[in-house]
């Protein structure tokens, strides 16, 4: 591991001022570690410095009529005990648990994913889904994105140099489900990732998917199958081939192209059923 200076600011201004401080391109922000880390480690990233931004009082849940935001550095274990989610927002329960092991998520943070925004990333598609937004604050203000306007591409975040991701705010709870496809449940990086969101205000359904393409995405044209209401089999079945539509799908060493397109569908499949009438809302098929 390369040496590297370790900076771990009280406040939001000391932060700011550490950040215009440093030389971009040579500063790391810290959230929970879990990436970062092992990249130092390996030699893929050598910061000069490391920004820790575990002092900050981004730790938070805050539920409010209908939404939730969720401070950046929270660990994801934090979230996952909170009661309220396995029944508010099951399918970001269902994502949340799908991220490594007990000992991961205590360290692992939500903004912290999104600002790495990994193709393979559990948590993007299901957020995705739930029209999630992410506030960011700079030396400039407060700025409020899309998240899907926000992931510009793999691993490259609309962020600024000097900018840091404070919280993600989710407008309503919905009926969700997230479900995923590995070759191992625990140690393994998903080969799929299928999140289906319906929301209870419009009806309308959302899906997107996660380790297909170069970044999770959703998919309208499948949506819009499903229509706003209670789908027909027919419908269903027209948004499973949509799905599998989808150009292009990545072959590496986890997974085929091929092998892709049918699980996807499987899976778009099992969640639209699970979230229909008939089916326990959120519930795992």
């Amino acid at each position: 591991m390369a040496p590297f200076e370790l900076l771990t600011p009280g406040s939001v201004d000391e932060a700011f001022a550490a950040l215009r401080s440093s030389v971009p391109g040579e500063v790391a922000v810290l959230a929970g570690g879990t990436d970062l880390l092992m990249d130092i480690d390996h030699g893929h990233a050598q910061p000069r410095r490391v920004l820790s931004l575990r002092l900050l009082p981004w730790k938070f849940v805050e539920w409010s009529e209908g939404g939730l935001t969720i401070g950046s550095t929270l660990p994801l274990r934090d979230l996952e005990s909170d009661p309220r989610l396995a029944e508010r927002i099951p399918g970001l329960w269902h994502a949340v648990r799908a991220v490594g092991g007990v000992a991961l998520r205590h360290r692992a943070t939500l903004g912290g994913n999104i600002v790495r925004s990994a193709p393979a990333s559990d948590l993007l598609p299901i957020l995705l889904a739930l029209d999630a937004e992410v506030e960011i604050v700079g030396p400039n203000g407060v700025r409020r994105v899309e998240l899907d306007r926000f992931l510009e591409s793999s691993r490259r975040p609309n962020l600024e140099p000097t900018e840091l991701l404070r919280s993600i705010r989710i407008p309503e709870t919905r009926p969700s489900v997230y479900l995923w496809q590995r070759v191992r449940p625990v140690n393994d990086i998903s080969q799929v990732g299928v999140a289906v969101a319906r929301s209870p205000s419009s009806g309308r359904w959302q899906i997107a998917v996660g380790d297909v393409v170069p970044r999770p995405v959703r998919l309208p044209e499948a949506e819009s199958e499903l229509g706003a209401g209670d789908p027909a089999p027919e419908s269903v079945k027209r948004a499973v081939e949509r799905a599998r539509s989808l150009s292009p799908f990545a072959t590496d060493r986890r997974g085929t192209e091929s092998y892709r397109r049918r699980v996807v569908g499987v899976l778009v499949e099992r969640a639209v059923e699970s979230l229909s009438p008939g089916a326990k809302g959120g519930a795992l098929p």
